[in-house]
C-alpha cells in the first residue's frame, strides 16, 4: 500500500503547488487505502509511471501491511527503532468516513449536502443556484462543471483547506473514470 510523506502532506496544503495537475490528483489518492494497482491503472496506465514519479520523489512512501505475529518466547527481541525519524502523521478526515461503490450519484447527493451545509445558511440565493444547477445537470461532465464552480465559492466563503478537503472528498466519491476528467 501506499501513503503520502510529510512531503506529500506539505504539497497538499494551500499555498504549496510544485507538483502538476495529474501528479497531485495520484497524490489525493493514494491514502493507504486504495488498492497501488488502480491507481496504476489511471490515465490510461498512466498512473503506474506517476506512483513511480512521486516514489522516487519521496511524495509518497510503500507501507508494508502484513501483519506481523507476535513474537514467541523462543524468538529474539528484534532491536529498538531508530526514533530519529518521526512517524508519518496521519491522513486528515475531513468529514463522515465514505462508504459504499463511488458513483455520480453519490458525488452529487454529497455536492447536495454541501450546498445545503455551507451556501443556505450564508446565501440563500446561492444554495438554491446550486440546488437548481444540480438537478439539471444531466450527465457527469456537467455535474462535475457545477463542483467545480462550487469549490471555487467553498474557497471564497471558508478557505483553500476547506475547499481542498471537500475536493478530496469529491474525488472519493466519484467513479474512476470521472476522476480522470477531473484534470
Amino acid at each position: 500500500m501506499l501513503i503520502k510523506s510529510e512531503k506529500g502532506r506539505h504539497e497538499l496544503r494551500p499555498g504549496n503547488r510544485s507538483l502538476g495537475q495529474r501528479e497531485r490528483a495520484v497524490l489525493l489518492l493514494i491514502d493507504g487505502k486504495q488498492p497501488e494497482e488502480g491507481i496504476g491503472e489511471l490515465f490510461g496506465g498512466e498512473g503506474r509511471k506517476l506512483i513511480d514519479q512521486l516514489l522516487q520523489q519521496e511524495f509518497i512512501q510503500r507501507i508494508n501491511t502484513q501483519a506481523t505475529s507476535k513474537s514467541t518466547p523462543a524468538e529474539p527481541k528484534k532491536p529498538p527503532v531508530s526514533r530519529s525519524a518521526p512517524a508519518p502523521a496521519p491522513e486528515p478526515i475531513h468529514g463522515d468516513p465514505i462508504h459504499g461503490t463511488p458513483s455520480l450519484a453519490s458525488a452529487r447527493m454529497f455536492l447536495f449536502d454541501i450546498s445545503e451545509r455551507l451556501f443556505a445558511p450564508r446565501n440563500k440565493a446561492l444554495a438554491q443556484h446550486y440546488r437548481d444547477a444540480l438537478r439539471e445537470a444531466r450527465d457527469g461532465a456537467t455535474m462535475l462543471a457545477v463542483g467545480r464552480q462550487m469549490l471555487v465559492d467553498v474557497e471564497v466563503l471558508a478557505g483553500p483547506e476547506r475547499a481542498d478537503g471537500i475536493s478530496q472528498r469529491l474525488s472519493r466519491l466519484l467513479p474512476q473514470e470521472l476522476v480522470e476528467t477531473l484534470i
